[in-house]
């Protein structure tokens, strides 16, 4: 009994929630012509939502819906045919009056004869139990005019009891909720939930990432069993997460109403519906209800040479600091993404040793299996003519927004052929490692050739004969940031020499706190307090800080803190100051260090009135409610007050999401004997070197060299000019989303978003025995350019809204030390320039015979330049030996 009255009760729930009718979908009387009128409209604006801000089209017809046919088995089992007559396409925004694009003209001349008598012959759907089971119309129609009768068609497939399903329609195979009422249906289709091939990709990291939403909402009112009118709104918008100001936002909208009912054709009898198809017309054949992809076609389109020739001049090198050459940039690689191979290789071959390493940048960063090809068939990786344009090249790889297996896999076998060039080669591996990163967050870990390239790097660090071999695989690693290769790092950190212990300790640096683990700490706290080897002091502050910065434990952080005053003294200041920063700018570990801090033992004068010069220093750039950038500045001197290592970090951070968006590290060593210095403990034996190493958007780079060994250092100290060493210089595509999308109007839609900077990072380092002076600097020039576009596209009209924000700035960091004395006197600067920002806005309607309205607006503002405060100390001492700075820039003397 208790069974029967639950089956009782989930009736009565059922039939309650259901529409009165004797079907479960929509059903259609027998000999009845239904007349219904039609339309689907489109508004593109960026989100504000007001109607004369927006720009859009509306295309009605009426619309004659007849039953041809009924299972005599079953009510639920029909063949309708729907027909749409009286087209009309017109703007949604009748405020445009006399600018209107479809004034004059009639339907054939705006939609084209040809693509008119195809909208308005008719479409047959057969429902089964209101659900579609097959979609028939006339093969070799525009597929463009297919897909607007495969979105009114779609409007008829519903349920009439509430539930949740998948339905295949116009959208794809998608998850639908269905909410029934006394006398209407509310169907809401979950649009991320829908299976439909369109290109698109994205960039992988959130920072530089692009949100999409997407809502289609369709109330269906419904009278004996059929509609008596319908209502759909569809919703795409997006938001470039760190710049919200790129955004857009398309307005879809179905309305479907009854009008009149008339006396109909008879219905056709038979029991299979394939012979009543045949019947009505045997040239119907059942096509996809799904959308089908097409492409509008360009007449008189400029070919990619053209294009070319009308980019060139914005990329000439003196050029490349103006925003306008990345705007150039960016619409480029557009224009590359449709071209050839052999296009693309006629304008390599044909462009001048000036211009061709930004042509290299485009072609790299259009990443299709053309440019690629053509690119690799460009350079000659055993040719040392060429340098320039293989590392461009290079670096363009190791920045790509989607990479692909098949570019992994062409750099692996360039790896394995002969290079003209040692540095290239290094570069390659490098690279790879970066690639193998990205694929892996990607959920391409399993792809055959990020396979062998894991092998190619974990096996050649083990296998390392020599010690360059070493350090590249280690680069490598340090970008791929393998979890199986942390313990071939601990092994290198703690049993390597002197830069290769550095760099496995750097590389340790980069992984996720969920990696750090307390066996990974075990290594790292023997290194710092060197209980089976001296370390120079660069290892083990490296190896301090990723203590302090992954949850560390109460001992830890006390046994670090007992440590300073026992060290030699500008690694204790330094080790000091990077507690007081973590305190200051309030750390996750600065609870912890709080609670150490309470033993007397830990936490006295003796311990935290150290002197020196060494520094760390942590501070904020910008900070918004929704996303914060940050710079950190560390500065590490040998006893007798040369460089040791100065470190600049600029992250990024939204929600949780964090981009390493530059680091510039230089380094020094073995310098003392050039002012008849004492080494450091474990120091005591290093060759001559400086150098500088970079990481830009979390890739990597190869460091550069500024000299090695004493007589390379003498011969470019007396014939030095001054002049910065080039880190990086290109054009590189930054933010790279592009979305196409199926309207269920049958409409096809697109987002992108494109960004991209022109960038030159230089250092120099300066040494002025004579006055016991040294000087590094370290010079950021940035020109950037953001581009974000919306269109729809019904083939013979397009509307579009665009949108790009642009500017150009600086950022340079100088360290001045002069070590005549003790406690040297230590000057930092940093500033970052005034930028010019310029934002665009472009809203345009566009028929295919080419005539169009265009609105246009500008706006420009200027950010002052930023003074950022460092650790200062001794300032008073900073203006009796030097002039004062600049008000523009902040300075400290400690």
């Amino acid at each position: 009994m208790i069974l029967l009255a639950v089956l009782f009760l989930c009736f009565i729930s059922s039939y309650s929630a259901s529409v009165k009718g004797h079907t479960t979908g929509l059903s259609l009387n027998n000999d009845r012509l239904y007349k219904l009128t039609y339309s689907t409209e489109v508004l593109l604006d960026r989100g504000k939502g007001k109607l004369q801000d927006s720009v859009g089209y509306r295309i009605s017809s009426n619309v004659d819906v007849v039953l041809l046919w009924r299972n005599p088995d079953g009510d639920d089992d029909q063949l309708i045919q729907i027909t749409m007559k009286d087209v009309n396409v017109e703007n949604v925004n009748q405020q445009r009056g006399e600018k209107s694009i479809f004034k004059g003209k009639n339907p054939p001349k705006i939609i084209r004869k040809e693509n008119l008598e195809a909208l308005q012959r008719p479409v047959l759907l057969h429902l089964i139990h209101g659900k579609v089971k097959e979609f028939y119309s006339y093969a070799n129609e525009p597929v463009a005019i297919e897909n607007l009768k495969r979105g009114l068609a779609s409007l008829f497939q519903m349920q009439l009891s509430s539930g949740t399903t998948n339905e295949v329609d116009i959208s794809g195979d998608c998850k639908v909720t269905y909410q029934a009422h006394q006398d209407k249906v509310i169907k809401i289709k979950a649009l991320d939930s829908c299976k439909i091939e369109r290109s698109g990709f994205t960039t992988s990291n959130q920072v530089l990432g692009v949100t999409s939403k997407a809502t289609s909402v369709t109330t269906y009112k419904i009278e004996d069993s059929f509609v008596i009118a319908v209502l759909a709104e569809e919703t795409h918008a997006f938001r470039m997460n760190s710049l919200q100001t790129i955004a857009g936002k398309i307005i879809s909208k179905q309305k479907l109403e009854l009008k009149t009912t008339e006396a109909g054709p008879r219905l056709m009898s038979g029991k299979q519906v394939a012979a009543i198809i045949k019947a009505v017309d045997s040239e119907y054949k059942a096509l996809p209800i799904v959308g089908q992809d097409f492409q509008s076609k360009c007449k008189r389109c400029p070919s990619l040479s053209e294009h070319w020739q009308s980019t060139r001049k914005h990329l000439q090198p003196d050029n490349l600091s103006k925003a306008e050459a990345v705007r150039s940039f960016l619409a480029f690689i557009q224009h590359l993404r449709t071209a050839t191979r052999e296009e693309i290789l006629q304008i390599l071959k044909a462009e001048n040793k000036e211009v061709l390493p930004q042509l290299v940048d485009a072609v790299t960063s259009a990443q299709t299996s053309d440019s690629l090809d053509a690119i690799l068939d460009f350079l000659d990786f055993k040719s040392d003519s060429s340098i320039i344009l293989q590392e461009r090249f290079l670096y363009a790889c190791g920045f790509a927004s989607h990479p692909n297996e098949e570019l992994l896999r062409g750099l692996i076998s360039k790896f394995k052929g002969s290079f003209a060039s040692n540095d290239i080669r290094e570069t390659v591996m490098i690279i790879i490692g970066a690639l193998v990163k990205k694929l892996c967050q990607n959920e391409g870990c399993k792809l055959k050739a990020v396979v062998e390239a894991k092998k190619l790097i974990l096996g050649g660090l083990e296998r390392a004969e020599k010690k360059e071999d070493t350090m590249m695989y280690l680069l490598a690693l340090k970008n791929a940031l393998l979890p199986e290769g942390i313990p071939l790092l601990l092994k290198f950190a703690e049993a390597g020499e002197g830069p290769v212990s550095h760099l496995a300790t750097t590389a340790l640096q980069r992984y996720d706190v969920s990696f750090i683990t307390d066996e990974v700490k075990k290594t790292l706290n023997r290194i710092y307090h060197q209980n089976r080897k001296v370390h120079e002091k660069t290892v083990r502050t490296t190896a301090a800080a990723i203590i302090l910065n992954n949850n560390p434990s109460y001992m830890e952080v006390k046994n670090i803190l007992l440590s300073i005053g026992e060290l030699p003294k500008e690694m204790n200041k330094y080790m000091l100051t990077l507690v007081q920063d973590i305190l200051r700018f309030e750390m996750p570990s600065s609870k912890m260090v709080r609670r150490v801090l309470k033993e007397m033992v830990a936490h006295n004068y003796d311990r935290f009135s150290k002197s020196g010069s060494s520094s760390a220093y942590t501070g904020y750039i910008e900070r918004t409610p929704h996303s914060a950038s940050t710079y950190s500045l560390d500065i590490l001197y040998s006893g007798s007050g040369i460089l040791r290592r100065s470190n600049l970090n600029i992250f990024q951070y939204i929600g949780k999401a964090h981009l390493h968006s530059s680091q510039v590290v230089i380094e020094a060593q073995g310098l003392e004997a050039l002012i008849a210095a004492t080494p450091d403990e474990g120091e005591e034996n290093l060759d001559s070197y400086a150098g500088m190493s970079a990481i830009l958007f979390d890739v990597q780079l190869r460091p550069v060299t500024f000299f090695k060994g004493y007589s390379d250092l003498m011969s470019k100290m007396l014939s030095a000019s001054g002049d910065p060493i080039s880190v990086v210089k290109g054009l590189i595509l930054l933010i790279d989303h592009s979305q196409e999308l199926q309207l269920q109007s049958g409409l096809k839609a697109n987002m992108d978003v494109q960004g991209g900077l022109a960038i030159d990072i230089s250092g120099a380092m300066e040494f002025s025995l004579w006055y016991r002076e040294s000087k590094t600097r370290v010079k950021t020039r940035v020109a950037l350019a953001i581009t974000g576009s919306i269109t729809v596209d019904s083939s013979f009209v397009k509307a579009g809204l665009e949108i790009s924000t642009e500017t150009e700035t600086g950022l340079e960091f100088i360290s001045t030390v002069q070590f005549s004395q003790y406690p040297f006197l230590v000057c930092m600067q940093m500033d970052k320039d005034g930028a010019p920002l310029r934002q665009f806005e472009t809203k345009y309607e566009r028929l295919s015979t080419g005539r169009g309205y265009v609105s246009r607006r500008r706006k420009e503002s200027l950010i002052a330049g930023s003074e950022f405060p460092l650790h200062q100390e001794n300032s008073e001492m900073c203006k009796v030996v030097f002039a004062p700075e600049p008000a523009s820039t902040s300075s400290g003397w400690f």
